[in-house]
């Protein structure tokens, strides 16, 4: 399978953590299909590309998980509402996900649901742009 984002997701260790990445920061596919053999995703569900990679680059690194928004670990990904869930604030007012019928899109639309209300709506990007945009405003924030 030809890599989409990968390195870029591991290139973001040395640039937010200062420390260069090694392979522990992420999963490998084997972990990350056992995860997600024991989620409650229906068999039929499949991770788009990007989220893949961003498990397999990524997926223990806390720092980078958890830092003021929290990534679901691979095993504790749902469907709801015909979303993939995969990542909430830490006041656990929103969550944001992908339609499930956009999952075998390698880098799909992504979606913000405010949990109050249940309400969906479009972010305006794509799950890289939205994820890379996150962290690097989660950062800033920090060197300010």
């Amino acid at each position: 399978m030809a890599e989409m984002l990968y390195e870029k997701f591991q290139a973001l260790v040395p640039k937010y953590l200062d420390d260069r990445w090694t392979p522990d920061e992420g999963y490998t596919r084997e972990e990350l299909a056992d995860l997600l053999a024991d989620s409650e995703l229906p068999d039929s569900s499949r991770l788009p590309l990007v989220l893949e990679e961003f498990y397999l680059a990524l997926g223990r690194c806390e720092e980078l998980m958890e830092a003021y928004h929290f990534f679901f670990d691979p095993d504790e990904l749902v469907t709801e509402e015909g979303h993939l869930l995969f990542l909430e604030d830490e006041e656990e007012r929103f969550a944001w996900g992908i339609e499930v019928s956009d999952l075998r899109v390698p880098d799909p639309l992504i979606r913000r649901r405010k949990n109050a209300t249940h309400e969906w709506t479009a972010e305006g990007a794509t799950v890289s742009e939205f994820l890379f945009d996150l962290l690097e405003f989660s950062f800033e924030e920090d060197e300010a």
